[in-house]
């Protein structure tokens, strides 16, 4: 049972895996699109494990803005493996080194680096006991292998899908505030105040030049880690507006807690 997901199927939604389960109609509170300051819900039951759930898609494609909603909806831990690694960078280590050469060639960060980073956070207690959002890794088969071999196996596979033309206007136009950690967008979220913009910050590896070979390498892997996730994989279309978004993601994990809520004890 636990390789299956029930999911209401839509036109923004893509199940990968021909062994999921048919999908039923959706019921009206279904179709209703979710409030986005919704009270986080109860992710387990008391004989049941906390949800696991992998977040991945193209940079600029959605990921913060998505896991943002739904660790705030589910209460899980959001892991992301870019701040991760840019915590590494500031402070100055020496794997902060080493993976700041890999990042501003486009390239993978070598499993060994960052597999040990995921790996060390996703066992903290927090994690444990909450369930976790691991956003944007794996990236390759190599180090979805690995990932397994460390004991993580997620309940659900997402992949946002956004086309190439607009993850780069999104990237190059994304500042960063220095002082909140807010995310801005010179045009499609501009900064509140002139002493906000004044402060804004591009990161190193959000030039055009930088996210086109992002790009090419995610295109290169993303097939490869779906491969291993395909039973449990859904593709959501990410060019439409979060709130959109967040519909079928939600509708995905609801139905996953209900699925789980209503099945005989002895299943697990």
């Amino acid at each position: 049972m636990a390789g299956y997901v029930n999911l209401y199927m839509s036109p923004h939604v893509t199940l990968c895996s021909p062994r999921a389960s048919l999908f039923r109609e959706p019921t009206k509170n279904l179709r209703r699109s979710p409030s986005i300051v919704a009270p986080r819900l109860q992710v387990m039951a008391a004989d049941q494990t906390p949800l696991k759930i992998m977040i991945s898609g193209a940079p600029a494609s959605g990921k913060g803005t998505q896991c943002q909603l739904i660790t705030q909806k589910y209460g899980l831990v959001h892991v992301s493996a870019g701040d991760l690694l840019r915590a590494e960078i500031v402070s100055g280590s020496e794997n902060g080194r080493l993976a700041k050469e890999y990042m501003e060639k486009g390239q993978l960060v070598p499993v060994e680096i960052v597999g040990m980073m995921v790996k060390d956070r996703l066992s903290q207690t927090d994690s444990e006991q909450n369930g976790w959002l691991l956003d944007g890794y794996p990236r390759s088969s190599s180090q979805a292998t690995a990932l397994q071999g460390f004991g993580f196996h997620p309940d659900l596979f997402i992949l946002l899908e956004v086309p190439e033309d607009i993850l780069v206007e999104r990237v190059v136009g994304r500042r960063l505030d220095p002082l909140t950690g807010k995310i801005y967008h010179l045009k499609y979220s501009p900064p509140e105040t002139e002493e906000i913009a004044a402060r804004l910050t591009q990161r190193f590896d959000d030039t055009e030049e930088k996210v086109k070979l992002r790009l090419k390498t995610h295109n290169q892997n993303v097939s490869d880690v779906l491969s291993m996730y395909d039973d449990i994989t859904i593709k959501i279309k990410g060019n439409r507006p979060k709130e959109e978004v967040f519909t079928q993601i939600d509708t995905a994990l609801s139905e996953m807690l209900q699925q789980r809520n209503t099945a005989p004890s002895s299943h697990f």
